[in-house]
């Protein structure tokens, strides 16, 4: 069996922060990267393979795009988990949105989960040097924002899969949660 792998390549102009492109996505909220309302982004990439990709306890990364797909790979598994008991899609938004207001740990901080794949930011106080278009150098926490707002978008998209129309759990998604994602 083989992992899937982001089919995001082409990241002409597009920032990086720790070693990871700020991807654009398609969201309902206000952000740095947006993309048009065609095609598929990192988030849909991420929810749709994630079914197969939670059974790996290894992931080879071919592009630096699927960084992000490990890390949102982690993130709707921990959503799953907190869905696991909303029996409703208000109990499960309010599940999310609680998951959402937790601390975003970013590499280099000790509860991040993936020390092994994402490169640590250069010095100790900075959160991650962004290199912006135009080559200047920006210090700020780029990659807590952008990690906060795909998490949030993640989620929003999770609950249209996670939950059936009529606004009960769909349990063959919701059958995941008890999978462990890379020993997590």
């Amino acid at each position: 069996m083989q992992v899937y792998h982001s089919r995001i390549v082409d990241l002409g102009g597009v920032a990086k922060a720790c070693g990871c492109p700020l991807l654009p996505i398609r969201n309902q909220m206000k952000g740095q990267p947006r993309c048009s309302d065609q095609g598929e982004d990192i988030v849909d990439e991420a929810i749709k393979f994630f079914r197969a990709n939670v059974f790996f306890k290894h992931f080879d990364l071919k592009s630096p795009s699927d960084r992000i797909l490990v890390y949102l790979t982690y993130y709707i598994n921990l959503a799953l988990k907190r869905l696991e008991g909303c029996r409703t899609v208000t109990e499960g938004t309010n599940a999310i949105k609680n998951l959402n207001l937790e601390h975003v740990y970013v590499p280099g901080e000790s509860g991040f989960p993936f020390h092994g794949i994402f490169p640590r930011p250069g010095a100790k106080k900075e959160a991650v040097l962004l290199l912006s278009a135009n080559k200047e150098a920006v210090f700020a926490e780029a990659i807590r924002d952008y990690f906060k707002q795909i998490r949030e978008e993640t989620g929003r998209r999770l609950l249209n899969v996670a939950y059936r129309a009529n606004g009960t759990p769909n349990k063959w998604w919701l059958a995941f949660a008890k999978r462990k994602y890379m020993a997590f």
